[in-house]
């Protein structure tokens, strides 16, 4: 039986999820060009039952912002979930599989390549960050992105104390001795949360810019574990589905 969520999982400390969640990955190839016309703007509408959401991309990771752009104008996210909800953490969508009728395979799936990292320090985990899943670093040491899953932190605050304890860790998994939270980035943990034990890992590459009380709203539907399920492959998995439709916003902040 597939393990959900074992292909494309941002990495939960044991203090919030109760286990690390991991599997295998596979080895895809970048497609060659595409012959749809690429959306310019980099403000992106995300609609879901619960309401509405918007997203900026940056211009500092532009090959996944590229990518995000022609992902929307191809229609590739109209109809999917966001498959994978934890309340103080983030929630994770994108796939194509969570279209099927077959949710164990929710979080195993995309388009047939994958993306190069794109981490750069600047850009952290604060609450409503938006980067990308990937697959663990024994499989993947390059640490390339999903061809299309992506997570927006919904996060939590942290102590100063607590965020040394993330630091000393992040300088070893990076690895990088001199790896240190920036003033922006400690200032943002303190006061409006987000997930520090991810940075430096994986691809930040966006931000939520409207609608946190969606997101808020999102993470509070029932899951598995609500239920009583145990079974990591159920527990994170929403009982009703958080469909999406991604479109541009040409015009945004005219």
């Amino acid at each position: 039986m597939p393990t959900l969520f074992s292909h494309w999982t941002p990495w939960l400390p044991v203090a919030l999820l109760g286990a690390l969640i991991t599997a295998g990955g596979c080895n895809m190839n970048r497609p060659g060009n595409q012959a749809r016309a690429v959306a310019e703007t980099n403000f992106f509408e995300i609609s879901t039952p619960m309401g509405r959401m918007v997203i900026r991309l940056y211009d500092e990771t532009p090959d996944h912002r590229d990518n995000f752009r022609q992902l929307v104008e191809a229609g590739f996210y109209d109809g999917t979930t966001f498959h994978r909800i934890i309340s103080k953490f983030m929630i994770q969508g994108g796939d194509p599989n969570s279209k099927d009728d077959d949710p164990m395979n929710d979080g195993n799936g995309g388009p047939d390549y994958t993306l190069p990292a794109e981490i750069r320090p600047e850009l952290f985990h604060k609450r409503g960050a938006l980067a990308t899943a990937r697959t663990p670093d024994q499989m993947n040491p390059q640490r390339e992105s999903s061809g299309s899953q992506f997570y927006i932190v919904h996060g939590t605050i942290f102590t100063e104390e607590i965020l040394m304890q993330h630091q000393d860790r992040l300088r070893q998994m990076i690895p990088d001795p001199e790896f240190a939270f920036s003033p922006e980035a400690l200032e943002a943990y303190t006061t409006i949360g987000g997930a520090p034990n991810l940075d430096g890992m994986y691809t930040v590459f966006g931000e939520l810019v409207e609608g946190f009380e969606v997101l808020d709203r999102i993470t509070r539907v029932v899951t598995g574990k609500d239920l009583g399920q145990n079974d990591p492959s159920m527990a994170n998995r929403p009982v009703l589905p958080v469909t999406m439709e991604v479109r541009p916003l040409p015009d945004y902040g005219d």
